[in-house]
C-alpha cells in the first residue's frame, strides 16, 4: 500500500495528501506527448516528496536511454537536459530533502546500470547540483523562499549550446508569473505566444552566466 498521508497534523496544517502512483500516471497521460519530449518543462507548486516529479522523469530518461544509450556522452548530455526540466516547490523542508533524493536516485540506478565503471561522478554531481536548484523549498502562493529570511523564489533555466555547453539564467518566479495567469478582458497584458502579431511576454532574468560545459554547471556558480 502506498502511504499517502504522512499524519493527520500534516494533512490539517498543509493539506499534504500524497498522489498515488496511478492517479500519477493518469494524470500524466494526459499530457503524454509532453511528459515524453526530453526538453519540455514542468512545475510542480506542491511536490511534496515528488511523486509527479519521478514520474515525469522516469518518462524522460526512457527516452533519452531509448536514443542514446549507445553513446555515454550524448546519454550524459540528454539526461542531464531531462533532468533540469522538472522544478518544484514544497513547504515543508523535508518533502525537499526527499524531492531532491529521489529523482537523483532514480536517474543513479540507470546511469550506473548503463555505464556501469564508465559512469563518471561529474555526472552525478551536475544532476545533484541541478536538482538543488530547481527543488525549492518555498511557498508557492507568496512565491517566496520560507528559510528564516524570506527570499523571492528564484529558478535557473539551462540551455544546451552547441553540444555540450550550457546557458544558465536565473529568473525571478514572480517575474514568470504574469505570462500564466488568466487576464481580465479590462486589463490585458502580453501572452507568452502570438499568434496574431500581438505583444508577447518574455521573461527578464535576474542573471545570466556564461556559457559553461554540462559537467561543470555548479562552477558557475563562482562566475
Amino acid at each position: 500500500m502506498e502511504k499517502q498521508v504522512v499524519s493527520k497534523q500534516r494533512v490539517a496544517n498543509y493539506g499534504e495528501v500524497l498522489a498515488g502512483k496511478r492517479e500519477v500516471n493518469a494524470m500524466l497521460d494526459l499530457v503524454k506527448q509532453e511528459t515524453e519530449r526530453i526538453n519540455s518543462r514542468f512545475l510542480e507548486p506542491a511536490c511534496g516528496t515528488g511523486n509527479f516529479l519521478i514520474e515525469i522523469l522516469k518518462r524522460k530518461l526512457r527516452v533519452v536511454e531509448s536514443r542514446y544509450r549507445k553513446s555515454q556522452l550524448e546519454y550524459e548530455r540528454n539526461a542531464i537536459l531531462a533532468v533540469s526540466s522538472v522544478y518544484g516547490i514544497d513547504i515543508l523542508g523535508d518533502n525537499v530533502v526527499e524531492c531532491r533524493r529521489r529523482p537523483f536516485e532514480v536517474f543513479d540506478r540507470r546511469y550506473s546500470s548503463l555505464f556501469k565503471k564508465g559512469s563518471r561522478n561529474e555526472c552525478r554531481d551536475a544532476v545533484k547540483y541541478i536538482l538543488e536548484r530547481n527543488i525549492v523549498w518555498g511557498d508557492a502562493l507568496t512565491l517566496k523562499t520560507v528559510s528564516g529570511d524570506p527570499q523571492p523564489i528564484v529558478f535557473s533555466e539551462w540551455s544546451p549550446v552547441d553540444g555540450s555547453m550550457i546557458k544558465r539564467r536565473d529568473y525571478n518566479l514572480s517575474g514568470l508569473i504574469p505570462g500564466f495567469l488568466p487576464k481580465p478582458n479590462l486589463f490585458p497584458e502580453p501572452d507568452l505566444f502570438s499568434d496574431l502579431g500581438g505583444d508577447v511576454f518574455i521573461p527578464t532574468p535576474i542573471k545570466e552566466f556564461p556559457l559553461i560545459h554540462f559537467l561543470k554547471v555548479a562552477d558557475a556558480e563562482q562566475s
